[in-house]
């Protein structure tokens, strides 16, 4: 049952399901989401420990830069059916949309003023 609490805590903030929704497609730095999300980096830091904690999303650092993509087939299955189940209820969101076409217009920006682009896993 800790694993749902955990769960249902982490995707009770709209925030956060952005996020979900901004990892869809693959691999996001986290310098990429604060630029789509417009929140500070140590408020987007805390939202995306939470999501990890709960086994939703799974990080990478590479130098100095945090790598974040949805958990994947080694997540546990309340946590695989929460992500489908956010992708499903939210698909046809316009605040979705608008983040995934802004996440697009940040990734393909200048390659120096980004170290990584959003990649398809």
């Amino acid at each position: 049952m800790q694993d749902l609490l955990a769960i249902t805590r982490a995707l009770d903030n709209e925030n956060r399901l952005r996020i979900v929704m901004s990892l869809r497609g693959g691999e996001v730095c986290l310098c990429q989401l604060v630029e789509v999300l417009g929140l500070a980096p140590s408020t987007l830091s805390r939202h995306v420990e939470l999501l990890r904690q709960a086994g939703l999303v799974e990080m990478r650092k590479e130098g100095r830069w945090h790598y974040y993509r949805l958990a994947g087939r080694g997540a546990s299955p309340m946590a695989r059916e929460a992500i489908r189940w956010v992708s499903r209820a939210l698909q046809d969101e316009q605040a979705i949309a608008g983040d995934l076409e802004k996440l697009k217009t940040v990734c393909a920006g200048n390659p120096e003023e980004w170290t990584a682009c959003y990649t398809r896993n």
